[in-house]
């Protein structure tokens, strides 16, 4: 990708060096279930319905950045400006105002109006907050866990949680949770399915306009691609169990969240990620 010397968003808070004591309100355990959250974060009010954020005692230590963290920062600073760019314009074509999203930086664990979520969680949006968070040490499991390597797969990450955010700002995140809470778990899940995968169209949108303005370089689609496919359920639950269950997808498999993340890469149009509509996913 060509980002360096691109403008950098101011929408960061850094809150790496803060460290709190015992979890309470919100147990760990219950963070423990958003752990599908570590392959590109369902958004985390889906696992934490009805809960209360916890009450931490936190502590500010010194927190010395790494060579290789500064440059991460400097990447996924620029990364969001770039979905600010494309979504202000796609909003703005739409006579409506892209309020755009801040991005927390944490270390190892932190509080949201979700709740207190540990690095183990991977990266997350929380609409209660409209914020996005991640520890910049995910990006070592994307490449060497998931065997997604390239700049390209580490904006996916990004680009995918700011979908998130546009699914909150247009109204579906609200509209799905309430679908789900009438839901069967299976339909559940099914619902799940489909939030996911319209996030992955919307990163799509997000690399159409990037290749419009000539950030991307040969080879980085295929990163994004090779990132959605590493990611499926199907893919993830075969490594970790041996067998695959769809009804207990929650993300999609990896071949839709190729097919979708292709699908706003391709058309740039909000209207083709409909994946609520769509009959076949």
């Amino acid at each position: 990708m060509r980002w360096e010397g691109r403008r950098a968003s101011q929408n960061v808070e850094d809150r790496r060096g803060i460290r709190y004591g015992r979890a309470g309100g919100i147990g760990l355990g219950t963070i423990v279930l958003a752990l599908v959250a570590a392959y590109f974060g369902v958004d985390p009010s889906v696992v934490l319905q009805g809960t209360q954020p916890s009450s931490q005692q936190a502590e500010q230590v010194p927190y010395q950045e790494s060579a290789d963290e500064a440059r991460l920062r400097e990447f996924v600073t620029v990364v969001l400006a770039e979905t600010e760019d494309a979504w202000g314009a796609i909003f703005s074509a739409a006579g409506k105002t892209y309020e755009q999203p801040s991005l927390v930086l944490f270390s190892g664990a932190v509080e949201s109006a979700c709740g207190f979520a540990q690095a183990a969680v991977g990266p997350f949006y929380c609409p209660a907050d409209r914020k996005v968070y991640i520890d910049l040490s995910f990006y070592q499991d994307l490449q060497s866990r998931f065997g997604a390597p390239g700049d390209f797969a580490q904006a996916y990450v990004v680009a995918h949680e700011v979908g998130h955010h546009v699914q909150t700002l247009l109204g579906i995140s609200e509209r799905n949770m309430a679908a789900r809470q009438r839901a069967s778990e299976a339909e559940a899940n099914a619902l799940s399915v489909r939030q996911e995968l319209q996030a992955d169209c919307f990163a799509g949108i997000w690399a159409h306009n990037a290749d419009r303005t000539r950030l991307l370089e040969p080879g980085d689609i295929e990163e994004g691609l090779n990132a959605a496919a590493a990611i499926g359920d199907d893919r993830l639950q075969k490594q970790s169990r041996g067998y695959v269950s769809p009804e207990s997808f929650t993300h999609g498999s990896s071949e839709q969240r190729v097919r979708w993340f292709k699908q706003g890469f391709e058309s740039g149009n909000v209207a083709a990620c409909d994946t609520f509509a769509a009959r076949n996913l």
